[in-house]
């Protein structure tokens, strides 16, 4: 059997016993990070209430007519906001789409915002009440929290704590509810998600639903990751892996689709994509080039150029 992924109790980082053990928390999920580029996070203060709240309305969503899904698309958007139907996205040197559709929801910005034109406003489906307030009180939880598990990797690598903070206040951070519809023939080729990288810094996957999601070990085998559902998995994106020079591993994974009648079955879950902020310069640390680790991305680029690089890539562009 592989090793499991671990699983840590973030208080150990917020409300730690000790500074001790505030450095053993920093240091195992470095380790963890390191190892799998996935981490399990539990005790992360965001309540079972507010996650249920959200499902709650993303399935409602879900549920309407195509027509009326489809008003939510935006053509030539890249899914950057609104919707995004059945049968587009596709996971980079995939034959076959995912099987699935979503929606995304992005940061709340002043109009008059240096970012505005790369970061569009929001769309809200008015015919699901409450999907506004639900969805959007999801996302600034999430936010939070991987604010914390940015500045506990800052710590692992020699950055100050506070390191990512300006660097992501106003990153084009994304909210992403995915509906896996019900799969109905058996010799289908698609699987739900095929196996990919994330492009942004860290990935924050709430409440999935069902079993599937499987992580590349770095000895090439699949291994299961279904997590506790008090218990939210953290991974490593493209971006941190340009960043850190590869210390950090974007890893590769894949949702798969569940034997028998477990097929049968809806799949709901919602990542949260955490990005930069669109002008940062993603730009190798130089903490993270040794002599056997020597810098891999000589020239820097922008975390918007980046991203309209890898949307091209996966078809969403």
């Amino acid at each position: 059997m592989p090793a499991r992924i671990p699983t840590l109790d973030i208080r150990r980082f917020t409300h730690p016993a000790s500074p001790q053990d505030r450095q053993a928390f920093v240091d195992e999920l470095g380790a963890a990070y390191r190892e799998w580029g996935f981490a399990g996070i539990r005790n992360h203060g965001i309540a079972q209430s507010l996650i249920d709240d959200a499902y709650g309305v993303f399935k409602a969503f879900f549920a309407l007519p195509e027509d009326i899904k489809k008003q939510y698309h935006v053509a030539g958007g890249g899914g950057a906001r609104g919707y995004t139907p059945f049968g587009v996205e596709t996971a980079k040197g995939a034959k076959h789409f995912d099987l699935k559709e979503f929606w995304h929801i992005g940061r709340e910005i002043a109009g008059d915002s240096k970012y505005r034109d790369v970061m569009p406003p929001n769309l809200w489906p008015s015919e699901v009440d409450g999907f506004r307030e639900k969805g959007y009180a999801l996302y600034q939880a999430l936010d939070e929290l991987g604010a914390q598990v940015l500045a506990a990797l800052a710590l692992h690598i020699d950055l100050p704590e506070s390191w990512f903070a300006d660097k992501t206040d106003f990153g084009n951070s994304i909210l992403r509810p995915i509906h896996y519809p019900p799969i109905t023939a058996d010799d289908i080729p698609n699987v739900r998600a095929g196996a990919h990288e994330d492009i942004n810094l860290i990935t924050l996957l709430v409440g999935a639903s069902a079993a599937g999601l499987e992580v590349k070990s770095k000895q090439g085998e699949w291994v299961p990751f279904t997590s506790d559902a008090d218990t939210i998995v953290v991974n490593i994106g493209d971006m941190l892996q340009r960043l850190t020079n590869h210390v950090y591993p974007s890893t590769t994974h894949r949702v798969v689709n569940p034997p028998g009648e477990q097929a049968r079955q809806p799949r709901y879950s919602v990542p949260f994509f955490l990005h930069p902020n669109p002008d940062f310069m993603i730009d190798v640390l130089p903490s993270t080039v040794t002599a056997d680790n020597p810098s891999r991305y000589p020239e820097p680029i922008t975390a918007q150029g980046y991203l309209e690089e890898r949307l091209r890539e996966i078809k969403l562009k």
